[in-house]
């Protein structure tokens, strides 16, 4: 009963709130062509990349969210281009976005390229009342929504190297209302800002040991500043283990392993350091990437990001 209880307490929130923020991600330093589309063709390889993941475990109505996307660069041309379909379920809500990305690259170093990005997206809405089991079913409040669609745009910068990186990027620049009562929105997509950095660091003279620091920046209008803090260890470009902390709300262990030159497999594992942890076991995250290298053969610097 205690568990149900609560877990109506937080569908509530999540439909009501006024700053709804995009799905969350606890491995984002290899998901970043969702938040960021000047990502696109930075591997320098056709990249396809899956993930799934399941938050709050054993709390009824919390988030699944399950990605795919692909991108790659354009022949030996600075542009790259990218697509993404992710699909976000949220007690009694669903929302899938489509999403096409084009970049456009920059010599600034011998080292460093600095991407533009822009991206489009189709946003598909729906919202199922009977899962919410209102007392009165005849009520003018609850409305079901099927397939509610919302087009979107947005934009980012991404400078890197093959051992750092730094971007700014903001998915969605129109603010949309997913669902209204008498024209006063409820549940409204707010503009997500995000700023995201990395830098390996090699820890023995033959580069078997790389340490990589991340760190992921949201701000929301209305929500509280998410901040990602991220340290992992990648030995013989093989296998890696981290840690992560998300700012007054979690702490998280990583893993991940290198099985052949173009397919690469990582886990996550959350658990809340808040109160919502007397209610769950914790969020897992699994993700699978894929490369198809050219005839030259494999990248000759593994990249760990």
């Amino acid at each position: 009963m205690r568990t149900k209880l609560f877990s109506f307490v937080i569908l509530l929130v999540t439909c009501s709130g006024l700053a709804q923020q995009d799905a969350q991600y606890t491995q984002y330093m290899y998901n970043t062509i969702n938040i960021n589309p000047a990502y696109a063709g930075s591997r320098g390889v056709l990249s396809v990349f899956g993930l799934y993941r399941t938050q709050w475990v054993g709390l009824d109505g919390a988030p699944e969210t399950a990605s795919f996307s692909i991108n790659t660069p354009i022949n030996n041309s600075k542009l790259g281009v990218g697509a993404s379909i992710v699909s976000d379920k949220i007690g009694p809500t669903n929302e899938n976005n489509i999403s096409v990305d084009l970049s456009y690259s920059i010599q600034t170093s011998a080292d460093f390229k600095l991407s533009f990005g822009i991206k489009g997206t189709a946003n598909i809405f729906n919202l199922d009342i009977n899962k919410l089991n209102p007392a009165d079913q005849g009520d003018p409040l609850f409305q079901d929504l099927d397939s509610k669609f919302s087009p979107n745009i947005g934009a980012g910068v991404y400078w890197h190297s093959d051992k750092a990186y730094i971007g700014l990027s903001i998915p969605n620049f129109i603010e949309t209302n997913r669902y209204d009562d008498n024209d006063v929105a409820i549940y409204k997509e707010k503009i997500n800002y995000y700023l995201i950095g990395g830098y390996v660091f090699n820890l023995d003279k033959y580069q078997y040991v790389k340490f990589k620091p991340a760190i992921l920046t949201k701000l929301v209008e209305g929500a509280p500043l998410q901040v990602d803090i991220s340290a992992n260890f990648m030995f013989y470009d093989k296998f890696m283990i981290g840690a992560a902390y998300r700012w007054s709300s979690s702490v998280s262990a990583m893993a991940g392993f290198q099985i052949t030159d173009g397919l690469y497999v990582g886990y996550g594992y959350d658990r809340e350091t808040t109160k919502l942890n007397n209610y769950n076991s914790g969020s897992h995250e699994i993700f699978l990437r894929y490369e198809f290298f050219s005839n030259k053969g494999k990248m000759t610097t593994p990249r760990f990001f």
